[in-house]
Formats: C-alpha cells, sequence, structure tokens
C-alpha cells in the first residue's frame, strides 16, 4: 500500500469514529411499525395504510414541531400514481385519511415543508 493510500485510510477511518463518538450515528427503528429514512439529521417515519397516511419526523430521536407544517406525498405503484396532501394532526404527524394504493414496492416521494424550508424524503413500502 502506497503511503498516500494509508493516509487516506486512517483518514477515513478517524472520521467515522468522531462521528460516533460525537452522536451522530442514529438508530432508525420505527416508532410507528413503518418505514424510516434519514434525511439531513431528520429521521422520517412514513405509515402507510390503505385509508391513512402518516409521516413521523423526529431529530435525534425527539419529535418534532409539526404544527405549522406541510407535506405533499407521490404515490407511485407501477404505472399508478396519485398525490396526497398531509396536515399536521394529534400526536405529532403528518396525516390524511382516504384511499391510497400501498401495495409492497410502491414508492412513496414526500415534499415536506418545515420552517420554510423543503426537503424530499424517499420511501419504497415493503
Amino acid at each position: 500500500m502506497k503511503f498516500s493510500q494509508l493516509i487516506t485510510v486512517l483518514a477515513f477511518a478517524a472520521t467515522g469514529a468522531a462521528f460516533a463518538a460525537d452522536g451522530h450515528s442514529h438508530d432508525s427503528k420505527p416508532l410507528h411499525g413503518g418505514a424510516v429514512v434519514e434525511v439531513k439529521d431528520i429521521e422520517y417515519e412514513l405509515v402507510a395504510k390503505p385509508d391513512s397516511l402518516q409521516l413521523h419526523l423526529r431529530d435525534h430521536g425527539k419529535p418534532v414541531d409539526l404544527s405549522k407544517a406541510t407535506a405533499k406525498l407521490t404515490l407511485l405503484a407501477g404505472t399508478d400514481k396519485q398525490e396526497v396532501e398531509l396536515k399536521p394532526a394529534p400526536g405529532d404527524k403528518l396525516e390524511a385519511k382516504g384511499s391510497y394504493k400501498v401495495a409492497a414496492n410502491t414508492k412513496v416521494i414526500a415534499m415536506v415543508t418545515l420552517a420554510g424550508k423543503s426537503t424530499t424524503a424517499r420511501f419504497v413500502l415493503k
């Protein structure tokens, strides 16, 4: 191994250890039985049922204030496309009720606006 390669490997190893020691490693387990993805240190948990869609957000394990948040979900199931607006609901979540196609392998794109900033989270339902 060349000296420059060794330096690169050691730099990556040190960076990983620094992140773990700094508390940046997240345990992205679902708390509500949904699918979890992390975007910009925020965990998004999508709970998709045929009659309701819920989106829960956590910042380092703590619920995010969603009272002024909005979200638009785009569900892609085969050739079918469905767009759904989510609104704040009791229990620190964004929610919509209706009839939704949420079969396995449905792709969901969530566009979330929170504190004037928009973020996109992508899910694939199992």
